[in-house]
């Protein structure tokens, strides 16, 4: 299972900083995912649920008021005004 490096950051500061296998979120065009070896791009956020798949076969999910999506090749960096976890399954 291949992983990337995600960071959830609010003006509370980084609400998670580690490996993701994916995380499943609604952007400016639709619904999307993100894995390991996804093409860099930018999207807008919008405000609704976040579900981050763990390398533990974990998920954390939370909801999150919109913000800024950055996908790189070294990190992919979710940017919020306000974010909430609310239940790890």
């Amino acid at each position: 299972m291949n992983t990337f490096h995600l960071i959830v950051s609010s003006p509370d500061g980084n609400l998670f900083d580690g490996d993701a296998y994916r995380l499943i979120l609604r952007g400016a065009e639709g619904d999307l995912a993100v894995m390991a070896g996804h093409i860099p791009f930018i999207t807008s956020v919008q405000p609704g649920e976040c579900r981050l798949e763990l390398p533990d076969e974990t998920t954390r999910v939370g909801q999150t008021d919109g913000g800024l999506l950055t996908v790189s090749a070294d990190v992919t960096t979710l940017l919020s005004g306000s974010f909430t976890w609310t239940e790890t399954e």
